[in-house]
């Protein structure tokens, strides 16, 4: 994947992670934009769910290697490695959430943020 000068470097890694995810099979993969929203703790929020915490880690993993690979940024912060039931990376303008789909389902990430603009991207 090649930078493009236009994309924000937030954008920029969110479409990192998004191809770390896509590598590993995550399903129902979701950007949201939060930047026109008030009250935002981020640029972008990236979601997707797997159905085993064994694959809920390999996307996480895959996702860190992308975005490293690429900027040398590490995650501000990581959640969840321990049990793989919603891992959570934080880039700080980017936060990734890759859930095991029951926990996705119950959490409902996208209902909380509903002002956010969505966009939808395929599993490889």
């Amino acid at each position: 994947m090649v930078k493009n000068k236009a994309l924000s470097e937030s954008a920029y890694i969110s479409e990192l992670a998004i191809h770390g995810i896509q590598e590993k099979k995550g399903n129902d993969i979701i950007r949201l934009d939060l930047r026109n929203i008030f009250s935002s703790v981020a640029d972008y929020f990236v979601i997707c769910h797997a159905e085993s915490a064994t694959q809920v880690k390999a996307i996480a993993n895959s996702v860190e290697e992308e975005i490293f690979k690429a900027t040398q940024q590490e995650p501000y912060k990581k959640e969840g490695l321990q049990f793989g039931e919603w891992i959570l990376l934080d880039y700080v303008d980017v936060v990734v959430h890759v859930f095991r789909t029951d926990k996705r389902e119950y959490y409902g990430m996208e209902d909380l943020w509903g002002d956010a603009e969505i966009k939808m991207y395929k599993s490889a």
